[in-house]
C-alpha cells in the first residue's frame, strides 16, 4: 500500500508477522507498542515545550500563503508559456523556488495538523 500526500508518496509499513506462533506475534506487537509509545512521548514532551498550542489563526495563514504560493507558482507557469513553450533556464530556475515555496508550506501545515491529531501540542480553534 502507499499514500500519496502532496508530492510525497509513502509505503505503507503495518506489522504483517511472519512467524505464526501467536506468543511470538503478541510479544513483537507489545515491543512495537512500545515503540510506538516511546516516539509518542517524546514528540509530546519535546514539541509542548518548543510549541505549547497552536491556534486556528496559525493554521489559517498558513494555509492562505500555501495557497497563495501555489496560485504564484501556477499564475507564472502560465505567463511563462504564453509565450512559447520554451522556457529559459531561469525560468525554469524561478518555477522550481516557487513551487519549492508552496511544497514547504504545504508541509508545515501538514506537520503543524498532525502536531495536533496526535495531541503533541494543544489547539485552540478559531472563536465562533
Amino acid at each position: 500500500m502507499s499514500i500519496m500526500t502532496s508530492s510525497t508518496r509513502r509505503a505503507g509499513d503495518h506489522f504483517e508477522p511472519t512467524d505464526t506462533d501467536p506468543q511470538v506475534q503478541r510479544r513483537m506487537r507489545g515491543y512495537l507498542e512500545q515503540i510506538d509509545y516511546t516516539a509518542f512521548a517524546s514528540n509530546k514532551a519535546v514539541l509542548s515545550v518548543t510549541v505549547p498550542r497552536v491556534e486556528g489563526e496559525q493554521f489559517q495563514r498558513l494555509a492562505v500563503a500555501a495557497s497563495t504560493a501555489r496560485a504564484r507558482w501556477v499564475t507564472e507557469a502560465v505567463a511563462m508559456t504564453d509565450h512559447g513553450a520554451t522556457l529559459t533556464e531561469a525560468q525554469v530556475a524561478r518555477l522550481h523556488h516557487l513551487r519549492s515555496t508552496y511544497e514547504e508550506l504545504t508541509s508545515v501545515y501538514e506537520a503543524m495538523r498532525r502536531m495536533v491529531e496526535r495531541g503533541y501540542v494543544a489547539y485552540r480553534p478559531i472563536p465562533a
